[in-house]
């Protein structure tokens, strides 16, 4: 919680408090995807997707201002969202690494759109860009959803800066 200074101005926690905080909010892993304009594919790990409406079906992904991948997601029409199963650790890992082709030797297909997917998923979402939202230092992507494909598994958490199991 932020508190209030002498004048009654709000003065911002420390980044590392915010992120121990937010760390106590259990959350799903899932790995965003797009496809850049020359065709290949980018993706990466995020915990930070959430679905904002019914009607239309819209969901939230934010990506920092400075991932290796922004441009991609920036010039895109489209992008998938992929929810890791609990087997998907290493592709958790994979994509939220820097300097490596994360597509290399991973399992996916383009969708209906284009978007990649990767196999194995829990849930795939092909989404369609509606807005581009610039808020601190992330862009928030908000996106229409026009296909999906679900599965039957348990899921991928992550909790305290750790991978969880449920029991």
């Amino acid at each position: 919680m932020s508190s209030e200074g002498s004048r009654g101005r709000v003065v911002p926690i420390a980044s590392e408090e915010f992120r121990r905080a937010c760390g106590r909010f259990a959350t799903g892993v899932a790995v965003a995807t797009v496809l850049d304009p020359q065709g290949r594919p980018h993706g990466i790990t995020i915990n930070s997707f959430s679905s904002v409406s019914l009607a239309p079906p819209l969901v939230l992904i934010c990506l920092g201002r400075n991932v290796t991948v922004i441009d991609a997601f920036r010039a895109a029409e489209f992008f998938g969202i992929n929810v890791l199963a609990a087997d998907q650790r290493e592709i958790s890992d994979r994509f939220a690494r820097k300097g490596l082709d994360r597509f290399a030797n991973i399992s996916w297909h383009r969708g209906k759109t284009t978007a990649p997917l990767l196999a194995g998923a829990l849930a795939t979402l092909e989404c369609a860009i509606r807005q581009r939202i610039p808020s601190g230092d992330h862009e928030i992507l908000v996106g229409e959803v026009v296909h999906t494909h679900v599965n039957d598994g348990s899921p991928l958490l992550f909790y305290a800066s750790g991978y969880r199991k449920l029991q």
